[in-house]
């Protein structure tokens, strides 16, 4: 019997963004235990470009170099002595964040509970709906119907009509709510039913974050700027930090 006084766990979810059929939600079962969150810039002398630059989230990001077709930015440090004129002539290059983790799934205590959809199915409605999330909607069966039924059209409202995976929001607690791009998503199915639908897996997946003035992404940055405004809190402690006159 679960306790009166305990806490209730809020729990993370994958929504999509939009009216879709049907529609595309996955509740963390398990919150992952960690969150890597990954920003890359890139620093050049003024108006440079680097000179490759990698898909966003790759290992051959702008950020792994700091040559360009002209100075180094090392030539442009030494020739300058004022901190403000370094910062005003640096060109810099902000990638949006990157976020990774992994989701457990797991049936087992659903399997013990008699219920009838985990007796069936395992976790596979679980992952199936995360592989809709990675998939153009126009490959999708059901929505053509429901478009004819309804009336939609190219011009208008369509189930099917995109050829882009759905826009998914990631969803962890109240101060965070991202749209992100899914850029990876890889499942490991561990353990099987006697009709070998899976009953625990792991989905790692690989996100970035859609940043700009979309009313979701502003309302975290608006989180951010105020929870790092708590931070003053403890600003007596800049009393033990050696600043030079």
């Amino acid at each position: 019997m679960p306790l009166r006084n305990a806490p209730k766990i809020v729990r993370g979810a994958f929504v999509e963004w939009g009216l879709n059929i049907p529609p595309l939600l996955v509740t963390f079962q398990f919150n992952p235990v960690e969150l890597a969150r990954s920003r890359s810039l890139w620093f050049g002398p003024e108006n440079s470009t680097p000179e490759y630059e990698g898909e966003p989230g790759s290992d051959k990001t702008a950020n792994t170099g700091r040559r360009t077709s002209g100075r180094t930015l090392r030539d442009f440090h030494q020739g300058a002595s004022d901190l403000a004129e370094i910062q005003r002539g640096q060109t810099v290059r902000v990638q949006e964040e990157t976020i990774s983790f992994d989701i457990r799934l797991d049936a087992t205590d659903k399997l013990e509970e008699g219920d009838t959809i985990a007796g069936l199915y395992g976790v596979l409605p679980q992952l199936s709906t995360l592989e809709l999330m990675v998939q153009p909607k126009s490959a999708g069966l059901l929505g053509a119907p429901f478009d004819a039924l309804l009336g939609f059209n190219e011009q208008g409202f369509s189930f099917t009509r995109s050829r882009n995976p759905p826009m998914i929001l990631f969803i962890w607690g109240i101060k965070r709510m991202l749209p992100v791009n899914i850029n990876s998503m890889n499942i490991r199915e561990t353990e099987f039913s006697t009709m070998l639908d899976p009953i625990r897996a792991t989905v790692s997946v690989s996100l970035t974050v859609i940043e700009g003035q979309n009313p979701f992404h502003a309302y975290t940055r608006l989180y951010k700027e105020a929870t790092s405004a708590l931070n003053l809190a403890g600003i007596e402690s800049i009393a033990n930090v050696v600043i030079p006159g």
